[in-house]
């Protein structure tokens, strides 16, 4: 995916609440020329405060953190009116944590640990509108989904191809771009695959396509 670098530096929230991860977390994305740290919180009332009053372009977000865990800051945000782009980094990989994170609506989840160049990508993904989910926390977000599998789902040909590219984490221009069609003609799919999946985000959509055996994130 070309993640080039946009005219404005990427605004980012680091939240966690332990101070050497976010200095360490700090410093490694202010090697980046098209990041930008705006602020940094160690607990969910001061997440919230800030998000609120910085309004950056990407929350990057712990699960673990005093007042609060990483969904509840984010099911806040979202009933205060913010539309920030969230991707939780954590250690956290139990199912419920995963599915709870999703569900406030999480964009991405990736796992501490991940090499940097991974993490980068991950907010430039989140940043452009895209998804992502690591192969890891897909199946384990898959064995938390509770929908019954609906055994007479159906695709269109045009519709697994935009879900082949959002699970590869694009966003809509390029799959537009990719598919030789319109953005409007993207969107339009995209609604007709919530609908048939019964997501209610891009995250969700993959998730319920891999556990209908519709598309396969290790190919």
């Amino acid at each position: 995916m070309n993640t080039s670098a946009p005219a404005q530096p990427i605004r980012i929230l680091v939240v966690d609440d332990h101070p050497v991860v976010r200095a360490g977390l700090v410093t490694i994305l202010g090697t980046q020329p098209d990041f930008v740290v705006v602020g940094e919180a160690e607990d969910a009332d001061t997440a919230i405060g800030r998000l609120l009053t910085l309004r950056p372009d990407v929350l990057l977000l712990d699960l673990e953190m005093p007042g609060g865990d990483g969904a509840d800051v984010l099911r806040r945000a979202r009933e205060n009116g913010s539309d920030v782009r969230a991707l939780v980094f954590t250690a956290f990989d139990t199912d419920d944590r995963i599915l709870a994170a999703v569900r406030a609506g999480a964009q991405g989840y990736l796992l501490k640990g991940a090499p940097r160049e991974e993490l980068f990508r991950a907010i430039r993904v989140v940043h452009a509108g895209g998804s992502l989910l690591e192969p890891v926390v897909a199946s384990k977000l898959l064995r938390q989904v509770r929908h019954p599998v609906t055994p007479d789902v159906r695709v269109t040909p045009r519709e697994l191809e935009v879900l082949r590219l959002v699970a590869r984490g694009r966003q809509n221009k390029e799959i537009a771009r990719d598919l030789a069609v319109t953005e409007r003609t993207v969107k339009f799919h995209l609604s007709a695959l919530m609908r048939k999946l019964e997501a209610s985000n891009r995250v969700e959509a993959v998730a319920a396509a891999i556990r209908r055996g519709l598309i396969d994130l290790s190919s």
